[in-house]
C-alpha cells in the first residue's frame, strides 16, 4: 500500500519539543489539550518571572504535576532560562538531578517575556562551556532583534553572526534550532552532522506570511519567528517529510488570551495543541509521506535527546473532516485554536 492509499495510520505516541503551558488558570485549561495526545513535552520557562534556577524548575514542575487531568500520564521536561547572571553549577546540577532537560536561550527582546534574555553573549561562556562538558542541550531561539535587520531576515542573520560563532568555539555544546522558518535554516542543519537538530512547528508548515497579511491582518496567524515566504514553508515540509532524523516536532503553541492577542500591539503566537495531530497528517498526506510521520513526531525527538521512544500509540484515521473547537475557555478568558485553513480528515485516538 502506497502513502496515498493509507486510511490508517498506528505510530508510537508523540513529543512535543518546544511547548508553552503558561500557568496559573491558562495552565490548568491548556494542559489538557497537549496531555490528550502526547506523552512529554520541552517546557518553555518564559514565565514572568522566568524559571532559571533548578529551584524554579522543581516548582513549575510540581504545578504543572498538579494540574494534570486523572489519568494523563504526561511527563514535563523542564528548561532553564538562561540570563547572564546564570549559574553554571546550578544548571548542571539540575540535569544531573533529572531537574532540567535543557536550557533555553532567548535573545533579549526577541518574543514573548524574553526581556530577560540575553545580550552579551561572551557573559554566558562558562555556562554553554559546562552543558557542552556534561551534554546538556541548548535550545535556541533563533533570531537577532537589532532594529536595524528586517523581521524576515533575523533568522538568516542570527545563524551567520550569533549561532556560527557559539558553534565554532564550542563545537560540543548540543544545540536545537527551535521553531524554524527559512531554508537557509534547514540547509544549516543540513550542512553540520554534528550536535545539531532543529524543530519545525506544526503552523510553519501550512501558513506562510501572506496568510498573516493578505486581504486583512490575521492576529491569530501571528507568531514568532514570524511565518516567512512560500518558498520557506516549502523547504520546511521537504525537511519534516525526509525522515532525517536531525528534524522534529516542537509545536511551538502558544496560549494567548483573545484580548491579548486582538489589541493594538497584539501578543505574538499560535495555539496549535488539541489539533496538531490531525493537521500533521494532513501535511504529510498531501506529501504522500504519511510513513514518515512517526519519525517527525515520536522517533527523532527522543533520538537526538538520547532518550527513548514511547511505548504507547497513537492511531490516526482518515474519514469524514473532524471538528475541532475554535476556541477554548481558560480561566483567563477565550483562547483561540489555530485555524489551518482547510478541512482536516484524521481522526486521532489513542
Amino acid at each position: 500500500m502506497t502513502d496515498k492509499q493509507m486510511t490508517s495510520l498506528t505510530i508510537r505516541r508523540p513529543d512535543d519539543w518546544h511547548l508553552h503551558l503558561r500557568d496559573g488558570a491558562m495552565l490548568q485549561a491548556v494542559l489538557p489539550e497537549t496531555t490528550r495526545h502526547f506523552a512529554r513535552a520541552i517546557i518553555m520557562p518564559n514565565l514572568v518571572p522566568p524559571v532559571v534556577t533548578s529551584a524554579d524548575a522543581v516548582g513549575y514542575r510540581d504545578r504543572i504535576n498538579a494540574a494534570l487531568p486523572d489519568g494523563a500520564v504526561f511527563e514535563p521536561l523542564m528548561t532553564l532560562y538562561l540570563t547572564e547572571d546564570t549559574d553554571p553549577d546550578d544548571v548542571a546540577a539540575a540535569h544531573a538531578a533529572g531537574i532540567a532537560t535543557a536550557v533555553k536561550l532567548y535573545p533579549a527582546g526577541a518574543t514573548t517575556n524574553s526581556a530577560s534574555g540575553v545580550r552579551d553573549f561572551d557573559k554566558v561562556r562558562p555556562v554553554l562551556d559546562r552543558m557542552a562538558e556534561i551534554g546538556m542541550p541548548l535550545c535556541v531561539h533563533g533570531e537577532v532583534t537589532s532594529s536595524n535587520i528586517d523581521i524576515f531576515d533575523r533568522e538568516a542573520v542570527f545563524i551567520d553572526k550569533i549561532l556560527k560563532p557559539i558553534r565554532k568555539k564550542n563545537p560540543d555544546l548540543r544545540v536545537v534550532m527551535e521553531h524554524v522558518t527559512t531554508e537557509d535554516a534547514v540547509d544549516y542543519v543540513r550542512d553540520n552532522h554534528k550536535n545539531l537538530a532543529a524543530t519545525i512547528t506544526t503552523h510553519h508548515l501550512i501558513i506562510n506570511r501572506n496568510h498573516i497579511l493578505a486581504g486583512g491582518i490575521k492576529p491569530h496567524y501571528y507568531c514568532l519567528p514570524v511565518a516567512k515566504r512560500e518558498q520557506h514553508r516549502i523547504a520546511l515540509v521537504q525537511a519534516a517529510i525526509s525522515g532525517d532524523k536531525r528534524f522534529f516536532l516542537g509545536t511551538d503553541s502558544a496560549p494567548h488570551t483573545d484580548p491579548a492577542k486582538l489589541q493594538t500591539c497584539g501578543c505574538a503566537g499560535i495555539f496549535s495543541a488539541p489539533n496538531t495531530m490531525s493537521c500533521l497528517a494532513e501535511v504529510f498526506d498531501v506529501a504522500g509521506a504519511l510513513k514518515k510521520l512517526e519519525a517527525f513526531t515520536s522517533l527523532n525527538g527522543p533520538n537526538f535527546y538520547k532518550l527513548p521512544a514511547n511505548e504507547q500509540t497513537l492511531t490516526l484515521t482518515k474519514g469524514d473532516p473532524v471538528t475541532y473547537p475554535a476556541q477554548i475557555d481558560t480561566g483567563d478568558g477565550p483562547v483561540t485554536v489555530f485555524d489551518p485553513g482547510f478541512p482536516l480528515h484524521w481522526h486521532v485516538s489513542t
